[in-house]
């Protein structure tokens, strides 16, 4: 199912949140997620990407967000297509990887990736209230998965940067 979000202000802050297809738990293994934080860098050094908050989760990843450089659709756009032939690339290349098979039938069809979900669910955020709200939701995310028991304990995640325990994978913008 596509998600019919758009989004209105370009440079406006947004959370969104990214969907494997068909709920995949693909990030279970670091090389992948190492694809994804190593794009996000990428849009933040060359494109004006702000990042507030982020997780990523097994199959999924939210982000709190904002451009002040190139329009925040564009990066979407750019950031999925890229990261979705990145990540099924290196699903083939992985000879550790049992589910390779399976992985590949599943994102590859007729020579077209199918990572990612059509579209994503966005929600422009207007109050510090509601920015708030989004951040919590994004750092309970591994807890309410039953990945940690303190949600300042989970690596892939803005949670340690704003609990002042340890420099996170990456830079985050002050809201």
């Amino acid at each position: 199912m596509a998600f019919a979000y758009t989004i209105k202000d370009q440079h406006g802050l947004h959370f969104v949140t990214f969907t494997v297809h068909q709920w995949a738990d693909v990030f279970t293994r670091r090389d992948y997620s190492d694809i994804l934080i190593n794009s996000l860098k990428f849009c933040q050094k060359e494109k004006g990407l702000l990042i507030y908050g982020w997780v990523i989760m097994s199959n999924h990843v939210h982000l709190i967000i904002q451009s002040n450089q190139t329009p925040l659709s564009d990066i979407i756009r750019d950031f999925k297509k890229y990261t979705a032939t990145k990540v099924v690339n290196a699903i083939g290349e992985n000879s550790r990887e049992s589910r390779k098979n399976w992985l590949l039938w599943l994102f590859k069809k007729e020579d077209k990736i199918w990572f990612w979900e059509e579209g994503y669910h966005g929600e422009a955020i207007f109050t510090e209230a509601f920015f708030k709200t989004k951040l919590n939701y994004i750092h309970q995310n591994p807890v309410r998965a039953g990945i940690v028991e303190k949600k300042e304990e989970y690596l892939l995640s803005s949670c340690g940067d704003y609990y002042g325990n340890r420099k996170g994978l990456l830079e985050l913008a002050v809201y």
